[in-house]
């Protein structure tokens, strides 16, 4: 039994941004009780804040999906990447163990090297190359030695309705360039926002013990591979594109990358699944629901 509390209350961290956005949205839509703050409203990186204000509200689980993580931006500023990414982390999950809470830590893929042609589960070392993917990995381990009941949660190339992601850019330079490309030598997985909402839920209150935790949608694909799902998508839906066709690029020609990052990093999701009894669906099909969904938001109708 997580907490004792007479309604189950969830806190969410970071909801300003595209994935705590999404989860205090989603819940709140299905029932949950949620309390959320955005990081005007509650910054991490002082702890006597954190407390003055987490620490008059009775709630059972707190998802932390503040962070760092302009990869380029930690690299030339670690300082403030290991306060924000690894020492707050701890403070919130200090703060949750002491009040009998479940903390459900959101991390990244990026704690991996990206060495490995096999998809990555909970158990592989992680092996950072770069001071973001050490600053997430500090935060994991700072989690998960606060207590058991705690879930550290990795995802990758997120994206979703609440903020602008790769996919929204793709489309957009689309319908007024003639020319798009995308690094054609890196891989992963996309994850939906929507679809961590469902796949996430389970591991609040009904999913026992807690861990490493891997989170994503199913299948594996390049930057280039993704956006031109995104653009078969857009042009079926009729999109008026100047291009339907995304060209490759190798990440050794992106001169704006400062920090070096990992080439393969598909993330397995066996146990998600046998934990948490769903399963993702592949990334086409959540880029494709993305899309058509953007479409009749009238996202791009001016363009």
């Amino acid at each position: 039994m997580i907490g004792t509390y007479q309604m189950a209350t969830t806190v969410i961290l970071g909801a300003g941004g595209r994935l705590g956005a999404a989860l205090a949205r989603e819940w709140s839509n299905a029932g949950e009780n949620v309390i959320s703050f955005d990081r005007k409203e509650l910054p991490l990186g002082n702890a006597e804040r954190l407390e003055q204000v987490l620490g008059g509200i009775e709630f059972d689980s707190l998802v932390n999906c503040a962070a760092l993580t302009n990869v380029d931006y930690c690299e030339s500023h670690p300082e403030e990447a290991f306060k924000t990414n690894g020492e707050a982390a701890n403070e919130v999950a200090l703060l949750c163990e002491q009040k009998g809470a479940r903390c459900v830590h959101i991390s990244t893929d990026y704690v991996f090297d990206g060495q490995s042609q096999k998809p990555y589960v909970e158990t592989d070392s992680a092996k950072p190359v770069s001071v973001y993917g050490e600053s997430k990995k500090l935060g994991e381990e700072a989690v998960l030695a606060a207590g058991p009941r705690h879930w550290a949660v990795r995802v990758s190339w997120v994206f979703g309705p609440d903020r602008p992601s790769f996919l929204d850019q793709v489309v957009s330079r689309a319908l007024s360039e003639s020319s798009v490309d995308a690094v054609s030598d890196k891989w992963a997985t996309p994850t939906y926002t929507l679809d961590v909402a469902t796949l996430l839920r389970p591991f609040l209150r009904r999913v026992q013990g807690g861990g490493l935790l891997h989170l994503t949608n199913t299948g594996a694909c390049n930057w280039q591979e993704y956006g031109q799902h995104a653009l078969d998508c857009a042009a079926a839906a009729g999109l008026p594109l100047k291009t339907v066709k995304v060209g490759g690029v190798p990440m050794s020609s992106i001169k704006a990358f400062v920090a070096k990052r990992p080439v393969h990093t598909v993330l397995d999701t066996t146990k998600l699944v046998a934990l948490g009894r769903l399963q993702p669906r592949p990334w086409q099909e959540a880029v494709e629901a993305h899309i058509h969904n953007r479409i009749a938001a009238g996202v791009w109708k001016s363009q």
